[in-house]
């Protein structure tokens, strides 16, 4: 059975939104991502802190999102856009609303660290013996890696971490896009005992100037590995913790009405009858209309037919 997923949703106005200009306003415009990707940008509203915006979206997508983020922006004419807040809200919050969500919602700050983007190939494996227990792990490739760079790239690598132990992969250069197909291994215990806990894998940025920008994380409880003998798939990178707040409201706040519609296909075998009825059996628009409709609505339609004529 497939899925077919529509969001819709409607940027109304803001209100009490921060200056960022000199003249003491700000030039915003809201650019909306749904997982990692630009899906819209709205007209920006010159010198208003109060702006309406009035925009209607409409967009088919895969059933796997995960969340529809809105970013406020300062636009610039020299430099960098500013970025005043954002809202993010994840599918489950959106699907809960059988009807849609219509509501004044509170800008958050924006954390580089919490801006997080791309998936990690991985695969790893638990080995205990009578007197250790190992880890390896095959990380294998990073994909969509957030850029850090002012290359619009970054230089990422991994690193494995359990307590206090930690092994990491080669930097590879200036990409969003790296391919690693190292194996790494990391010993857990010398008693031999079950070993709880997670298995964190890391992926950083490497900067040669200042401090390392983080990229994603992935946390893998051990009990996942003691169910499985080899745990292989992509892993979605997740920030450092949800450090989210509206700020008590101190940078504004965006009216937005937003409705997701999931359809259900289902397999071609239970439309055969339909089908039948439709295509096979009806020779003429007389013949069908014995099939749907009784003779006093069949002569409805007939005279209708007439009228029309």
């Amino acid at each position: 059975m497939a899925r077919n997923s529509s969001l819709y949703f409607r940027i109304v106005e803001g209100r009490n939104l921060p200056a960022k200009d000199v003249s003491g306003t700000s030039d915003p415009y809201c650019l909306i991502k749904v997982d990692n990707e630009v899906m819209a940008r709205t007209a920006t509203i010159w010198k208003n802190l109060n702006p309406f915006w009035g925009e209607e979206y409409s967009f088919h997508l895969p059933s796997g999102f995960h969340s529809l983020t809105f970013y406020v922006m300062d636009e610039d004419t020299i430099g960098h856009d500013d970025v005043i807040g954002k809202i993010s809200l994840s599918k489950e919050v959106i699907a809960a609303q059988a009807k849609g969500l219509d509501n004044w919602l509170n800008l958050t700050r924006v954390d580089p660290d919490e801006e997080i983007q791309g998936e990690i190939h991985l695969s790893l494996e638990l080995h205990r013996h009578v007197d250790r227990t190992r880890v390896k792990c095959h990380v294998i490739e990073a994909r969509d890696l957030a850029p850090r760079d002012i290359s619009g790239t970054s230089d990422p690598f991994t690193r494995i971490i359990y307590s206090n132990l930690s092994v990491e992969t080669s930097i590879i250069k200036k990409t969003r896009f790296p391919h690693w197909d190292e194996h790494l291994e990391l010993c857990l215990n010398e008693g031999g005992d079950d070993a709880d806990g997670n298995i964190t894998v890391e992926v950083w940025d490497w900067d040669m100037v200042g401090k390392n920008d983080f990229l994603g994380k992935v946390e893998i409880p051990l009990s996942c590995l003691s169910r499985s003998p080899v745990l292989k798939r992509w892993f979605r990178l997740q920030p450092l913790g949800n450090t989210e707040d509206d700020a008590g409201g101190k940078l504004g706040a965006l009216r937005l009405k937003v409705r997701l519609v999931e359809e259900r296909i289902l397999p071609s075998v239970y439309y055969q009858t339909l089908m039948h009825l439709l295509v096979e059996t009806v020779i003429s628009p007389a013949e069908f209309l014995s099939h749907v409709a009784s003779s006093r609505k069949r002569d409805n339609v007939r005279a209708a037919a007439v009228i029309a004529k």
